[in-house]
């Protein structure tokens, strides 16, 4: 049996490389071969760190005699969807479609013409209540095949052609001060009041909607808005989905109350966070927001960094096949590593019960008050992590996803900014180096590599408009106009590759040459990244207030539109519309640019230049320089004041007169 997967650039199919099971990796010749043998394709979508996915590979794809079904009656495909979250993202629709709901592992079974009839996610291996075997399933659809097979053909066209139906564009809708303030209102109404967040279990990290909030609370002064964004980010940093002794946070909370974690550490989520956080921090002072911006940002660079320079995936949920083995603890291991009066204090400190709150009587560890003994805080954080080190750790999915690096290139670029932290700063520009280098061919986007191996896989709309994002904010950042004529390129593209041309506003997440799957997806709505035409509209923002008017008129409009276009979201589902209401925020606000200029060792423009960081909103766009540095537009036409430094500022199309003091600077802003 050929081993297809042994080349891969994707960690999640090298896992599956050494199974039984005859898999492909996606490509027609896999879709050639159902064809020449006539039976249909059994596609397996996962991830690496996903936890149910290493489940199933183990009770079924490792099996033999599972893999011999498997290998008779089907050619069978494993799919990373990060790797190719197009695909992901067609089947996705088919599954929740059929099931009402949707997850990983995604199991569907497609015509030879890559049309879905049937799809799942996780199948036990034993048949369990309201749930088939996966030998069940297999021998059912084989039999069904077999039997009904033109049947099962008309019925998998049906099913496309309903997917089609129901993926047209949204109505335009204007995205008012109505629509914003009105968003708020739905939020509140689905506010947990008792644990914070929204919803009940399981509860995700509300990354964009806390921008969101954050940034409608400096508009409007909404002290609703800033409420119910404190408290989510304090329980968060608080419970056990945070990393209490190395930092970074899980994927999710089983529980409504975030207090255990499915253990994995996506780049994505902690790129958002750590965003929010340095916002919260640099706009409100907080000092827990800004421990944990600090501690969120060191554990990019120290866990997740390659020796490229990038950002890995994730951290896998399990250890030695066991989850959450890594982080969670019993009141006697407390002890054994710290001593009696020690290791009493910390299981009291964190929570940590002869019960437990996790499983066989092991806790995660939450932090509910700050200590008050900082250095035998200090003291007892180090022992335990030194434990911690010993004990096994989880796997790493090392492959570079150009999205999720363009989330963390901007946050670290942001907080970098609020923290005077230069090293983050810099950690930003070598991952979008490299970036740049390697994921950038012939002018187009790739979306993977590993290990300096640019894969296969075409970049989609997140990839253009999160790496866009993230260029922009080391424009400022920095003040050098590669950044800006990079991200400039990049969204260009974006524009004439990705939009509709049949509907204004509309973008698909595919480009208009990429390989055709059964639908060209087009998803809107933001989930746990933002949306691909969300990433864009909000970079289109920005950009606007950066580029040359030869380019920033096209790209306010083109911001303008897509906002338009996805109104219908922020106004009925604003939980699932959060980076389309910080986009949306920021065109309300302008977005406020203040450009200062003078002589980057005078001190006043430093000043100046830190006031206005800490001063400005979320979404501004800030940057310093020499007045008239060539390529960078902003900097154009702003002179010294009488010899001396100055911020400008300006909303929209409207500025004030340039301010020479921070007192001045602080009062426009």
């Amino acid at each position: 049996m050929t081993n297809r997967l042994a080349q891969a650039t994707s960690p999640y199919l090298l896992q599956h490389a050494d199974n039984p099971v005859d898999w492909w990796p996606w490509c027609p010749e896999a879709f050639d071969e159902a064809r020449r043998r006539d039976v249909p394709v059994l596609l397996s979508i996962g991830y690496a760190a996903c936890h149910w996915c290493h489940v199933m590979a183990h009770e079924s794809f490792e099996d033999p005699e599972v893999a011999t079904l498997m290998n008779e009656n089907f050619v069978n495909i494993k799919v990373d969807r990060e790797e190719r979250p197009d695909i992901d993202a067609v089947y996705m629709q088919a599954t929740q479609a059929m099931t009402g709901q949707g997850g990983w592992p995604m199991t569907c079974f497609l015509t030879p013409d890559a049309e879905p009839f049937h799809c799942g996610t996780y199948y036990p291996p034993a048949p369990r209540p309201g749930m088939a075997s996966f030998r069940q399933l297999l021998r059912a659809v084989t039999q069904a095949w077999t039997e009904r097979g033109h049947e099962v053909r008309q019925a998998a066209s049906h099913v496309v052609a309903q997917l089609n139906e129901h993926g047209k564009p949204l109505p335009e809708s204007t995205v008012d001060d109505q629509v914003l303030a009105g968003a708020v209102d739905a939020l509140a109404g689905d506010f947990d009041r008792q644990h914070a967040g929204f919803g009940g279990a399981p509860k995700f990290p509300p990354s964009m909607v806390l921008e969101f909030l954050l940034r409608h609370h400096e508009r409007t002064g909404s002290d609703r808005a800033l409420a119910m964004a404190t408290a989510t980010c304090a329980a968060m940093a608080r419970g056990g989905i945070y990393d209490q002794l190395a930092g970074g946070f899980a994927r999710y909370s089983v529980d409504a109350a975030w207090v255990v974690p499915h253990f994995e550490k996506m780049l994505y989520d902690n790129a958002l966070l750590l965003r929010v956080y340095a916002h919260l921090s640099r706009a409100k002072g907080d000092p827990m927001a800004a421990r944990v911006t600090e501690e969120t940002a060191e554990f990019l660079l120290r866990d997740l960094r390659t020796p490229e320079g990038a950002f890995a995936a994730s951290l896998d949920a399990d250890a030695g096949g066991v989850e959450g083995l890594t982080y969670v603890w019993t009141p006697d291991e407390l002890v054994d590593v710290l001593g009696d009066a020690d290791g009493r204090w910390a299981a009291e400190l964190f929570g940590v019960t002869e019960r437990g709150t996790f499983e066989h009587g092991r806790s995660t560890l939450r932090l509910p008050a700050d200590p008050d003994d900082p250095e035998r805080w200090r003291r007892v954080r180090e022992a335990l992590l030194a434990a911690r080190a010993r004990r096994p750790q989880p796997g790493i999915d090392d492959k570079v996803v150009t999205a999720w690096n363009g989330l963390a290139i901007v946050a670290l670029s942001e907080a970098g900014m609020a923290l005077d932290r230069p090293h983050w700063l810099e950690a930003a520009a070598e991952a979008a180096r490299l970036l740049l280098d390697r994921h950038l061919v012939a002018g187009r986007l790739r979306r993977t590599s590993r290990k300096g191996v640019v894969g296969d896989a075409a970049g989609v709309l997140e990839d253009y408009g999160c790496l866009a994002d993230g260029l922009l904010a080391l424009h400022q950042a920095t003040g050098q106009p590669h950044w800006l004529d990079a991200a400039c390129d990049l969204l260009d593209t974006a524009l004439d590759r990705f939009a509709d041309p049949q509907a204004s506003g509309q973008f698909h997440d595919t480009a208009n040459d990429a390989e055709a799957l059964v639908r060209r997806p087009a998803e809107p709505t933001d989930n746990a990244t933002p949306s691909g035409a969300s990433a864009l509209a909000g970079a289109l923002v920005t950009a606007s207030a950066l580029a040359g008017p030869d380019r920033a008129a096209r790209y306010r409009d083109a911001a303008e539109r897509a906002v338009t276009r996805a109104g219908l979201l922020p106004a009925r589902a604003p939980r699932f519309a959060g980076q389309w209401l910080s986009a949306a925020e920021a065109l309300r606000q302008g977005p406020v640019q203040v450009a200062v200029v003078g002589r980057a060792e005078d001190p006043a423009r430093a000043a100046l230049l830190s006031a206005a960081v800490a001063h400005a909103p979320g979404g501004a766009v800030v940057l310093a320089g020499p007045p008239d540095l060539p390529g960078v537009p902003l900097l154009a036409d702003r002179p010294l004041v009488d010899d001396s430094p100055a911020a400008y500022v300006c909303r929209g199309y409207v500025c004030d007169r340039p301010a020479t003091t921070v007192d001045q600077l602080v009062a426009a802003l």
